[in-house]
């Protein structure tokens, strides 16, 4: 903006996660960036050179991928230390949710799962589940399974699970588990499955289309991060009549409704604690033991409109608001 012919460009900067903000050392500014020594303290921080600061500074908007994130990081727990850098500019920071591909997450025509359905018809679901059982070798029978497709990172929240890992069992459920990440995650759900057989199934990587199997054929969708800028996870899982159970932070807050209020399409939890995690399985158990209030979340959850086009609008009027004000 500084040289000539770029002073009528603006500029968005989006956060998808603050914790990834480009730290360097100092030395980077002249010997690889060219950048002049009077504009330097643009990019210092913290005794180094950090990106994400700079984009701070002098973006003209700032986004991030949905709206709760957006007050989240002005708070030092979320922010990964620079709150001190954002709350002076928040009067230009604002989040639009993510969208979903609703058509390639479209349980009516996805090739990759064993029977479609729609809202409309569910038979194909019970099919996809029972499907499920036998692909991983998990018991038959009616109890619900709990799906998790993930990373296995602490902010996931798998220290969560692994914590009332075997309470949950104990309310009745089943468990098939996709994913990969920090060997003491893997090994604990490696231990599971071993002394669970039948109940617990581990699949480690990242195979996308067992993911998508996992998403029809089971019941439940586990999400209990302790951050998540947005999450796709529990939209793609509603998509598929699996209602997610997730803690109340960032894009989770924003797109799952607890299922004992008003329009309900999951079951939140507030505090980063394994016991009220333990509640909400435990509520969501209680639910699904009553058919017709399940059916009735499953139709609000498959119903939830999680496209594009909402936030996309919001974008473009993003887009309108600023080449209006600087022409």
């Amino acid at each position: 903006k500084y040289q000539q012919g770029y002073e009528n460009i603006h500029t968005i900067f989006t956060i998808h996660n603050i914790q990834y903000q480009g730290k360097y050392g100092k030395e980077v500014l002249n010997e690889l960036m060219g950048i002049p020594l009077y504009h330097t303290g643009l990019l210092e921080y913290d005794g180094c050179v950090n990106m994400m600061k700079g984009a701070i500074e002098t973006a003209d908007k700032i986004t991030t991928v949905s709206p709760s994130y957006a007050w989240e990081i002005l708070d030092p727990w979320y922010s990964h230390g620079l709150d001190r850098a954002l709350n002076p500019k928040q009067y230009k920071l604002c989040g639009f949710l993510n969208g979903i591909d609703v058509d390639g997450y479209n349980p009516e025509t996805d090739p990759a799962i064993p029977a479609n359905y729609s809202v409309k018809n569910m038979q194909g679901k019970a099919k996809c589940k029972q499907a499920l059982l036998e692909e991983l070798g998990l018991q038959d029978g009616d109890e619900p399974i709990i799906g998790i497709v993930t990373r296995f990172v602490s902010h996931k929240g798998i220290d969560l699970i692994r914590y009332v890992f075997e309470d949950i069992l104990n309310l009745g459920y089943k468990f098939a588990i996709l994913g990969s990440g920090e060997k003491i995650f893997e090994d604990f759900f490696k231990e599971m499955a071993w002394r669970h057989p039948g109940r617990v199934s581990v699949t480690l990587g990242f195979i996308p289309q067992l993911a998508r199997r996992i998403y029809a054929g089971c019941d439940m969708f586990l999400m209990p991060s302790q951050s998540e800028p947005c999450g796709l996870a529990q939209m793609v899982a509603m998509r598929y009549g699996t209602l997610p159970i997730v803690r109340e932070t960032g894009g989770l807050r924003d797109t799952v409704r607890d299922g004992g209020g008003e329009n309900g399409n999951g079951f939140t939890f507030k505090t980063y604690n394994a016991h009220d995690m333990l509640g909400a399985c435990n509520r969501a158990k209680i639910a699904y033991d009553d058919k017709p209030r399940w059916k009735a979340l499953q139709k609000t959850a498959m119903e939830s409109d999680f496209s594009w086009n909402v936030s996309a609008e919001l974008y473009l009027g993003l887009y309108r608001e600023l080449t209006e004000q600087h022409t």
